[in-house]
């Protein structure tokens, strides 16, 4: 879709929470224009600092990536990859978020800009992620050994399913959010839909 001068723009637009308005962008000539409720701004993408991907699933969207571009000057914005459509259906918007993320980063690199580029969750974040999941994981493998002990059968097999059901559903979190740097030239696969 063409912009106001005719250069060729792209668009992207989310709800992220039920009640209240969609969170519009656009890419443009100018740079990343943005409309979040009331609040309008024009980004220069050499004036874009920092750009985060990240994985972050919640109950109604197991696969929702979400990317928080920051400026020095302007602020942080966040996009997220999935719109809420009703209170119970919260819809992705993967093809669309992609193609999105994908020509930012393309425009933001023929911009010539000096952003940092960040993939996963802070360090300090996912060194206690990290932490927590050994300590959980000790505490299941003590309950494991005591029910061997014991011979309690029931007690083997849900652990075992608790075990697997976590180590799928965590496992995955933690293995895409490692933090990462990466270049224009080679988003993190596991960090776009």
């Amino acid at each position: 879709m063409p912009s106001a001068d005719g250069a060729p723009a792209v668009q992207y637009a989310y709800k992220a929470s039920l009640i209240g308005a969609a969170h519009r962008f656009e890419l443009t000539e100018q740079g990343l224009t943005w409309r979040i409720g009331g609040k309008t701004g024009l980004w220069p993408y050499a004036a874009i600092s920092r750009v985060r991907l990240s994985f972050r699933p919640v109950s109604m969207q197991a696969r929702r990536f979400r990317a928080d571009i920051e400026s020095a000057d302007l602020g942080r914005i966040a996009l997220l990859s999935t719109s809420w459509q009703t209170s119970a259906l919260m819809a992705p918007q993967d093809r669309d978020y992609r193609d999105f993320i994908v020509e930012l980063h393309r425009r933001m690199q023929a911009a010539g800009s000096n952003a940092e580029l960040i993939g996963g969750l802070r360090s300090r974040i996912y060194t206690a992620a990290l932490v927590l999941l050994a300590l959980v994981a000790a505490a299941m493998a003590s309950l494991l050994v005591r029910a061997i002990l014991i011979g309690e059968l029931a007690g083997i097999a849900f652990l075992l399913g608790f075990a697997a059901l976590f180590t799928w559903q965590v496992g995955g979190f933690v293995r895409r959010n490692r933090p990462q740097a990466y270049s224009f030239d080679h988003l993190p696969q596991a960090l776009l839909p």
